[in-house]
């Protein structure tokens, strides 16, 4: 099976990624962090769950690798788990962010947003075949 998850290597991967998908979960986390190896298999999960090509992306941001997109959005902790919509950073059952290995907490982001976006795919679908 591919990763279901997309690896950022630059800020322009994060750019095009935020402009190509309706709706995108991030990662932010270091080779180093030990919570962050604990959830990786969960956020992998979630991904090869979820994931809809066009409509929902998960991706990983390595803080030190590609740490231009960690600034831009203020990370200082790790993991951090962020969402965006249409390119836009927003909030998901109230979560602006997540900070930490949370897993109930975005396991619950994942689901909402996995929701949508198969409404999204569906509504798209049908549109297109009218």
């Amino acid at each position: 099976m591919a990763d279901a998850v997309n690896h950022i290597s630059s800020h322009s991967d994060f750019d095009k990624l935020l402009s190509t998908t309706r709706y995108v979960i991030v990662d932010f986390y270091a080779d180093w962090c030990g919570p962050c190896k604990m959830i990786a298999p969960h956020f992998l999960k979630m991904a090869s769950t979820y994931s809809i090509p066009g409509f929902l992306a998960f991706a990983k941001v390595n803080v030190d690798n590609v740490g231009s997109v960690a600034q831009k959005y203020g990370v200082a902790a790790m993991p951090t788990f962020m969402f965006f919509k249409e390119g836009r950073q927003v909030a998901v059952n109230g979560n602006v962010t997540i900070q930490g290995a949370d897993l109930p907490t975005l396991t619950q982001a994942a689901e909402k947003m996995g929701k949508l976006a198969k409404e999204k795919a569906a509504a798209a679908a049908a549109a297109g075949s009218s």
